[in-house]
């Protein structure tokens, strides 16, 4: 079982945690049938729990993540989740501590090789090394209501609640598919800075040349003073995650996360 020092109803006092030690993000994240668009918005916002800061972050089709996880269930059953949503622990659902609200996971128990589907609709586990905390339900099928906890893999399979399913055709996507695309894509890394607009753009054309995978763009910037500086940023980056991965493949050790 998890440790909670706060109830699931955490993020109905969001907005006065993010005032202290967190810098505020936003995101464009439009409502679901099992979350608002204000419940979206609130739980992607930075937070603090325990003395520790977290930034809720997008992520991509198929991202993996590595870790423990553990389960909860009679409880806080019946209790609110961080999305609005009445704690249901015959649900398959789960709560993660960065992942968007109603995005789909496979969690495979890598001790006795038991996988099921959830739906993320919660904040936590805030205990050191546990990524995943699973429903009673979702916990039973993977055999944690024995073990209680266990070593597991998370694989993204959907978001707002359902599970991808490949177009046969791209080209007839809606509006909504190609907004959703693009606001999984905004995120960057700052790679230089200057002071001359000429050197801004010999900059960029040489990370073109190195990184064509990615989108060099400038960026001006005018501080309190009115000095300009324009920032060369490399976009086109799924989630903070994919990002900071890399970063560091890359050794930009001077570059830092961005998002347009």
């Amino acid at each position: 079982m998890r440790y909670k020092s706060f109830t699931l109803t955490i993020y109905g006092l969001l907005f006065i945690f993010t005032m202290f030690g967190c810098s505020q993000r936003h995101y464009p994240l439009g409502g679901t049938k099992h979350t608002s668009a204000a419940w979206h918005k609130a739980t992607m916002k930075s937070y603090t729990v325990l003395g520790k800061c977290y930034h809720p972050t997008y992520v991509s089709l198929r991202q993996v993540q590595h870790g423990i996880s553990s389960w909860y269930g009679p409880n806080f059953h019946g209790k609110y989740t961080s999305n609005g949503e009445v704690y249901n622990m015959y649900a398959h659902t789960a709560a993660h501590k960065t992942w968007p609200m109603d995005t789909m996971v496979k969690v495979t128990n890598k001790q006795n090789g038991k996988s099921t589907i959830v739906r993320i609709n919660d904040r936590g586990p805030f205990v050191k090394g546990r990524i995943i905390d699973c429903s009673y339900a979702a916990g039973k099928a993977l055999g944690l209501d024995k073990m209680g906890i266990a070593k597991v893999t998370l694989k993204v399979v959907g978001f707002s609640g359902k599970l991808y399913t490949p177009k046969k055709n791209r080209a007839k996507d809606t509006t909504k598919d190609r907004k959703t695309r693009i606001a999984l894509s905004n995120f960057g890394l700052q790679l230089s800075s200057f002071y001359e607009y000429k050197a801004a753009q010999v900059s960029k054309a040489k990370y073109e040349k190195v990184y064509a995978q990615h989108k060099p763009i400038i960026k001006k910037l005018v501080d309190v003073n009115g000095i300009i500086l324009y920032r060369v940023w490399l976009m086109g980056f799924c989630s903070e995650y994919e990002a900071r991965e890399f970063k560091n493949k890359n050794a930009l050790m001077g570059a830092f996360i961005v998002r347009n």
